[in-house]
């Protein structure tokens, strides 16, 4: 980060310049990312003390610390704009009125062993009123931008010496034009009030605990007339306030929360008194590119570039073991082979350990590589314990297994009566026509990728995403809407989705964000079915997959499972070996159940009017919508170049009506 002094901070805010600088004299830094109607600031998050001072201070480093505003910084460090205070508030205090910014004695205690000079308290002062100089500057070069700003004042205190309950957030908006301003003091409320920390109850009051007499908010209410202060304070859950102990969890949530709360608030505000008229939050951000997070991309996908799991999982034997097994009356299950590991497990999570994703100055951004992280643990562990007892454990802690609501669907599939009007029997096409027809598909779609025949695939059609190929089974055969079907789910969605992520700079959109089955796979159901050629026999197959998952994570074993589909379902020996295999493979893999769970999570948020277009940069999961729609929107990432055709052009509604009628039934 630069050294600047007073005089080129104020320079570079008059030019308009971006920048990140500390004062030379460390007092503070900040940070100007993009020139957006509202600023944040921290002033009393710091605990530095000048070395001239520290004999003379009567408090110890605990009793400074308990007074101050720790963490504050950090609540909005995702922001472009903020001003943060490096200097302990027992120095001077930044919240004060000049003539009062420096204790003699503050919350019953001396503050000082020995008195201060006048000179001591000057220099102190002096920081007091570089500060004001540099938000005042900030300030109106805002209100000169865009007509008026909102600066987002941050507080944090200690509410273990109140002997009643008191609020998790506390406005103070005492010396607020209420007839103004109060519209937004109840939406800022109202987004904070939304903000959930697990274990934690949320209040949010207003002139509770607190009252916003604070000098911050007088300063700059007094001296511009379009500003409004948010001063706002923090109940100090996330630290033991006796002891010191910081509490991770609960920082990384107020931070994922405030930065929401404050997008929408700024974006509320800014479309009503600015000239700044976005229509969404993530407007409201910079686009400049942070180094640390190019680094970590780059680190992480050296790493994992090459790790496919499906590559490992999938069988070398699979042909060999059908035939033997049916030859064997379904008696003896098959014993699977697979091809050697060549990860070194330990040192792959070791070096995925050492990647400094604290260095992302976006909350939301290093959130979702630190979840990214976290998952190829689990994938790591799950690849480690092929074909072993722990494979079913690793695979459940990974992807999980069907609830109540997944069986519900799956019962209500399978419980369906046949369709008069489908026919029971369609002429097949051979493996290599099917392939022709995946060739027409990708040109139309206008890019390349590799399809080929491989023995090792289990299910009849397979994109290998590292090596954009789709693999058929040799022996796999089609009805021509399968070939459809397949078309819109392997080339529609993942295929785009792989092609898609080739054109991110951001390259962890290639390895997939944490369990990305879901999401991706429920699109491409649900690009089966808008391009309406979705089957009642597809629909129970995905019921069907469910119902072993479930049946295996109860203790069934392959047999068992085997003669479900085969004589209580109907399967041919083939089709149920094939669902039996998929499900019981490396030991038992649970992936299959969210197929289903998946298309119905994207077929609801689809229904609602959902833009499904952020889903489709990469191997996306919906549980990171928002990041993803606030990165492209602030231009970290590219929209879809590619996009599927049945989202654009959905042809669902002239199929058989019952369809619609089915699917609603979905819950």
């Amino acid at each position: 980060m630069l050294k600047l002094s007073l005089n080129e901070v104020l320079r570079r805010i008059k030019d308009g310049q971006t920048f990140e600088a500390t004062l030379e004299d460390n007092s503070l830094s900040i940070k100007i990312n993009r020139y957006l109607p509202y600023c944040c600031t921290a002033i009393h998050a710091g605990s530095n003390f000048r070395k001239d001072l520290k004999e003379k201070i009567a408090l110890d480093e605990y009793e400074r610390w308990y007074e101050e505003d720790p963490y504050t910084d950090a609540f909005i460090s995702s922001m472009p704009i903020t001003i943060v205070g490096h200097d302990s508030r027992y120095e001077y205090d930044l919240n004060r009125r000049p003539e009062e910014a420096i204790y003699e004695i503050a919350w019953g205690k001396n503050v000082w062993s020995s008195k201060l000079s006048q000179r001591e308290k000057q220099n102190s002062l002096s920081k007091h009123k570089n500060y004001y100089r540099i938000i005042a500057a900030l300030v109106a070069k805002l209100e000169e931008k865009f007509g008026a700003c909102i600066v987002y004042d941050l507080h944090s205190y200690n509410w273990q010496r109140w002997n009643r309950e008191v609020p998790l957030f506390n406005i103070g908006c005492e010396r607020i034009d209420m007839n103004r301003f109060g519209k937004y003091i109840d939406l800022w409320q109202k987004e904070l009030v939304g903000i959930e920390i697990p274990g934690v109850e949320n209040e949010c009051a207003i002139n509770d605990v607190f009252y916003g007499r604070g000098y911050n908010l007088e300063f700059l209410t007094e001296k511009f007339q379009n500003t409004l202060v948010l001063a706002t304070e923090v109940k100090k859950v996330y630290c033991n306030e006796l002891s010191g102990e910081d509490y991770p969890d609960v920082i990384k949530g107020l931070q994922r929360g405030i930065k929401e709360a404050i997008l929408n608030s700024a974006q509320a505000f800014a479309s009503a008194e600015t000239n700044y008229k976005h229509q969404k939050p993530g407007s409201m951000m910079d686009r400049s590119e942070d180094p640390a997070l190019l680094k970590v991309d780059a680190a992480l996908y050296k790493l994992l570039r090459q790790f496919e799991l499906l590559a490992y999982v999938n069988p070398m034997n699979t042909a060999r073991e059908q035939k033997r097994f049916i030859n064997n009356k379904f008696s003896e299950p098959p014993r699977f082979k697979y091809s050697p590991i060549k990860i070194n497990s330990y040192e792959l999570k070791q070096a995925l350990g050492s990647l400094r994703t604290q260095d992302i100055s976006d909350v939301s951004i290093r959130h979702l590589y630190e979840s990214v992280i976290n998952s190829y643990f689990d994938k790591i562990d799950l690849l480690s314990s092929l074909n072993t007892e722990k494979f079913l454990y690793n695979s459940l802690r990974y992807f999980g297994r069907p609830d109540r609501k997944d069986l519900k669907n799956a019962q209500y599939l399978l419980h369906l009566p046949a369709i008069p009007s489908e026919p029971k029997r369609m002429p097949r096409i051979s493996v290599e026509r099917a392939m022709e027809l995946f060739e027409v598909a990708m040109k139309q779609y206008g890019f390349k990728g590799k399809i080929e025949m491989s023995k090792k695939v289990i299910s009849q059609v397979m994109v290998l995403n590292s090596k954009k190929t789709i693999l058929f089974r040799p022996d796999a055969r089609f009805t021509e809407k399968e070939v459809k079907a397949l078309i819109e789910h392997e080339i529609g969605v993942h295929m785009v989705t792989t092609q898609n992520s080739a054109l991110q700079d951001l390259k962890v959109f290639n390895l997939g964000l944490p369990v990305n089955t879901k999401t991706q796979e429920g699109l491409a159901i649900l690009a089966e079915y808008l391009s309406g050629n979705i089957s009642l026999k597809r629909l129970k197959k995905l019921a069907q997959r469910v119902v072993v998952v479930d049946m295996m994570c109860n203790g069934a074993d392959f047999i068992e499972c085997f003669n479900y589909l085969h004589y209580d379902q109907g399967l041919i020996s083939a089709e149920a070996f094939t669902i039996t295999t998929r499900i019981f493979r490396g030991g038992g893999f649970t992936k299959d159940f969210l197929y289903l769970a998946g298309f119905v999570e994207i077929l609801k948020a689809y229904d609602q009017g959902k833009d499904l277009k952020p889903l489709l940069v990469g191997k996306t999961s919906m549980d990171f919508y928002t990041t993803l729609s606030e990165m492209i929107e602030r231009e970290l990432i590219y929209g879809p170049k590619y996009e599927t055709k049945s989202f654009i052009k959905p042809s669902n509604q002239q199929q058989d009506p019952i369809y619609n009628y089915i699917i609603s039934g979905l819950k």
